[in-house]
């Protein structure tokens, strides 16, 4: 999204939300296996250990290194079956134990994705990345980046519109458009999909099922595109972490520098408290 996007007033989103009702719960699906595995907690006061490392004699893991896309080792365009139209998002995923998920919208951005991905990969972990199509076609060489770390790449339209304001043909567009261009990269097209603002309706969750798509809410809202600090996104996601959840922040559509430096605040807590960081699977 670009960062002359308005953003419609949030009462009139909350209205669609609660016409929608409480969101299900997603069972077909299952934790990333390559995900990082959970750090054990430490008591308060207890120094850290020392970094994990290759044992000795052992060759160390090249510092530029990349997880393997999820659809390693699948059939060329393997894609699993049609999923079902659905009436509600997913907000939570419960049944991947002590993990969480955490989710930017609205890039890629060459400004603050580069230091995202940056700071994701320091510390092994795999995000989703809910793309507007308009950005990915303007950085197809951050796409493939994020496609190379193993990152899930979701659609998040191509303009960022509210998607209710638009007729079924405009929906098609805004979502088929951005996929093409998922797939024209990456080879594959997207299996998520999140609608801009949260706001969905009937024709975007049967043209995103028609699509091949699953619809991605979140649980956690940082609300980082308010700028309303590092400190307080940081806390956000703290009071919110919990088994499950799914952690909504940007990585574009305005000044992220917080978003950023948030990021690289929150992880390592996350980690240290013995959250498993880890994307969704479809199965």
């Amino acid at each position: 999204m670009r960062s002359d996007h308005i953003r419609p007033d949030r009462r009139t989103l909350l209205k669609v939300a609660l016409g929608l009702g409480t969101a299900t719960t997603l069972h077909l699906i299952a934790a990333d296996p390559a995900s990082t595995p959970t750090r054990p907690a430490r008591a308060a006061g207890t120094p850290p250990a020392a970094a994990a490392g290759p044992p000795a004699g052992l060759p160390a893991r090249p510092p530029a290194y990349r997880l393997q896309p999820m659809t390693a080792g699948s059939p060329p365009r393997f894609r699993p079956a049609r999923p079902p139209v659905r009436t509600r998002p997913f907000e939570e995923l419960p049944d991947l134990g002590h993990s969480m998920v955490l989710s930017f919208d609205d890039g890629p951005d060459a400004r603050y994705t580069p230091d995202i991905l940056a700071t994701l990969r320091k510390h092994q972990v795999r995000v989703m990345f809910f793309v507007c199509g308009e950005m990915a076609d303007a950085h197809p060489d951050l796409l493939r980046e994020m496609a190379d770390d193993g990152h899930v790449v979701g659609n998040h339209s191509w303009s960022h519109p509210l998607i209710p304001g638009l007729s079924r043909a405009a929906i098609r567009d805004e979502l088929g458009r951005t996929s093409d261009v998922v797939e024209r990269v990456l080879g594959t097209a997207p299996l998520w999909y999140r609608a801009p603002y949260g706001a969905w309706n009937r024709n975007s969750f049967e043209i995103g099922a028609d699509l091949g798509m699953e619809p991605m809410a979140w649980t956690v809202d940082t609300l980082d595109w308010t700028t309303p600090g590092t400190g307080t996104i940081v806390r956000r996601v703290m009071d919110g972490a919990a088994p499950g959840v799914v952690v909504l922040s940007h990585d574009a559509g305005g000044n992220r520098s917080q978003s950023v430096a948030a990021l690289r605040r929150y992880l390592p807590r996350l980690l240290d408290e013995g959250y498993r960081i880890t994307v969704p699977q479809r199965v």
